[in-house]
């Protein structure tokens, strides 16, 4: 209906002048009026409604293992990890050797914990180390790109403390996927684009190219892709719980004797063999050493909604400083992807993720991140003053949040007024070393939306999780016979501490990721769960959903699909952690004033048909006591609900 009034506008416009600028006036003020949902209310895809489960994840069949789960009889956290495993065996831009993290809403103690499942930087894995490769960055690809594998120790960790099944149940279904799936087209391309890299490691061409020597050597949609030393490592770990139950043992203790099967046992050790083989880091007291955490988040509140994040050796904690930030402006009345709001949004969020860039890290590293005046909403009003609201400001750097948590004078000071938004000119990845500016619009922007998947699921019980795993994407080094692919998720350090003193690797360090699951709480209840993929625009995409739902009333499944803006302002946290500075992408359907006034302050605009995410999003009904889900249409991820 909008793109057809607007085509009569354009008809009208081009009769008369005079004519036209009144039909400009009276447009604005009818796009003003209307509500949200008069442009929102046709969506790709209808709203999922559930009462007594929903689950939503990247891939139609993954999201089948949930609903499996919960057909057994499993609460949220079962399906969750079932969820998990079959992403991972399906390499939905992660695979098991990749990192899980992850909230977890917990309906007996009416808190929201979270899980740290971030592999760490491996033995030998220091500045100087990779330095003396001439490489600028950690890899991109390849062993010297790979941390420890958390996923698998993230799913048990859920699974043994928050669930109700056995992992003989919970696996069952990334057991018979990994005998032999129809592998979907997204995956089977993305082998086929990526096969010249692939043939360099011995496993992962046996794997991933079934058709070798022929003209397309991996597998076509449709065709059954087998990963037999997959599935084999799978069936060990249940082995190792269903042994362990047959000598006395309760179903908690039967599942961590899984988890040391993979991290301590013949898993670990093929894992390493496998891994060393190929030229990579990784030793078997990297993995014996290594632990999932149980950890705190971090949370702010906005106009009475509590909004939880993992702490900052994610990217999260930027998704609250720019909300601390917003809260301060009259949003709803800017209208909504109007220029002044598109040009607020873009302000604040460049304000929090130069902070990001410069202060996030490991927290169980030091120096220690000064988090709490990150977050402080006194330091937001300070960091709002550098807003000019007619022109964008491509030079933000980071603040000094150390008065407002009680430490002055900031350790770093000297670091932080040589920073620049761009990092020094030539600083290409170990595979690129060509100089950062003159690398391409694509390759660029490729590296910045690195994808991965998300994992929302929610019971009648009242446990909710929400996930944001990744890692051992397509393509990826397989460890010997385990069938896992290893992390890439090294690049994301820095080897100097001028460009973040926080995010040097170093061995057992955990990198600064891009991955947010997200969660909020109204009234001490769930409210939003809710996650992205996308690389370094997760929490920017995060960002806007959860005001087009707070600010601008629209149901879930609006709010997914709704055009979202994104800044390159940011350091890309892959290949040679590039920005662009001033670059703005908007969806095709912003009118041309729009645009005009956003050149207009300074912006380089460009564009595309879709900029909603994909999210994938869980809201609760308190007046029925219902789900509403929504699943992006931005590319295959889907969702059931019962």
């Amino acid at each position: 209906m909008r793109n057809e009034f607007l085509a009569f506008t354009a008809e009208k416009m081009s009769s008369d002048w005079y004519k036209s600028i009144a039909f400009i006036l009276m447009l604005a003020a009818i796009n003003l009026a209307l509500p949200v949902g008069f442009f929102a209310q046709r969506t790709a895809k209808p709203v999922l409604h559930g009462k007594q489960w929903m689950a939503i994840t990247g891939k139609p069949l993954a999201a089948t293992a949930g609903a499996m789960i919960f057909q057994k009889g499993g609460n949220a956290v079962d399906a969750a990890c079932a969820m998990l495993g079959a992403t991972s065996t399906m390499w939905d831009t992660l695979s098991w050797g990749g990192e899980t993290q992850a909230l977890i809403y917990n309906p007996k103690t009416g808190k929201v914990l979270g899980i740290n499942a971030l592999g760490v930087a491996p033995t030998g894995a220091t500045a100087e180390f990779y330095k003396s490769k001439k490489m600028n960055y950690p890899p991109e690809h390849g062993p010297l790109a790979a941390v420890t594998p958390g996923t698998p120790g993230g799913l048990l960790v859920m699974l043994a403390e928050y669930g109700k099944l056995s992992l003989k149940d919970v696996l069952e279904p990334s057991i018979q996927m990994a005998d032999g799936y129809p592998i979907e087209a997204q995956a089977a391309n993305a082998i086929e684009r990526e096969k010249k890299r692939l043939k360099d490691w011995k496993h992962s061409r046996g794997v991933m190219l079934p058709h070798l020597g022929e003209k397309r050597e991996a597998p076509v949609a449709g065709e059954i892709f087998s990963q037999p030393d997959l599935a084999t490592t799978l069936r060990k770990l249940v082995d190792a719980e269903q042994q362990a139950l047959k000598q006395g043992k309760n179903r908690k203790e039967a599942i961590y004797a899984a988890y040391d099967r993979f991290y301590k046992g013949d898993v670990a050790r093929e894992f390493v063999r496998g891994t060393q083989e190929e030229g990579g880091l990784i030793t078997l007291a990297d993995l014996a050493n290594w632990k999932v955490r149980i950890e705190e988040p971090v949370k702010t509140t906005y106009k009475g909604v509590e909004v939880y994040k993992l702490t900052h050796w994610t990217q999260g904690p930027a998704m609250l400083q720019a909300l601390n930030i917003l809260e301060n402006y009259d949003l709803k009345g800017m209208g909504y992807n109007s220029a002044r709001y598109i040009h607020t949004v873009y302000q604040a969020m460049s304000l929090a993720f130069a902070d990001r860039d410069f202060y996030y890290g490991d927290p169980y590293f030091p120096p220690a991140e000064p988090i709490e005046g990150l977050l402080s909403k006194a330091y937001a009003k300070e960091r709002m003053k550098l807003i000019n609201m007619e022109r964008n400001n491509a030079m933000i750097k980071p603040g000094d949040p150390y008065p407002f948590q009680g430490r002055t004078p900031n350790p770093f000071r000297q670091l932080l007024e040589k920073w620049s938004p761009q990092p020094p000119a030539g600083r290409g990845s170990g595979f690129n070393q060509d100089a950062i500016t003159s690398s391409s619009w694509k390759d660029f922007r490729e590296s910045f939306y690195s994808g991965t998947t998300s994992v929302e699921t929610a019971d009648k019980e009242g446990w909710v999780v929400s996930i944001t795993p990744s890692g051992g994407w397509i393509p990826a080094v397989i460890a010997g016979k385990t069938g896992i692919g290893l992390s890439q998720r090294a690049q994301s350090f820095v080897l100097n501490a001028e460009e973040n003193p926080f995010n040097v690797i170093e061995p057992g360090k955990l990198p600064r990721v891009t991955l947010t699951p997200s969660m909020a709480l109204k009234n001490g209840k769930p409210f939003l769960a809710f996650a992205v993929q996308g690389g370094d625009s997760q929490d920017q995409n995060l960002l806007q959903f959860f005001l087009n739902v707070v600010e601008f009333g629209m149901n879930v499944q609006e709010a997914v699909e709704a055009p979202n803006i994104n800044s390159f302002q940011m350091r890309s946290s892959f290949g040679a952690h590039e920005s662009r500075p001033g670059r703005l992408l908007l969806t095709e359907s912003v009118p041309p004033w729009t645009r005009g006034e956003l050149r207009k302050m300074g912006y380089d605009l460009t564009y595309e048909e879709r900029t909603s995410g994909p999210i994938n999003a869980i809201f609760f009904d308190r007046e029925h006591n219902t789900f509403w889900g929504g699943s992006s249409h931005h590319g295959e991820d889907y969702g059931i609900a019962w």
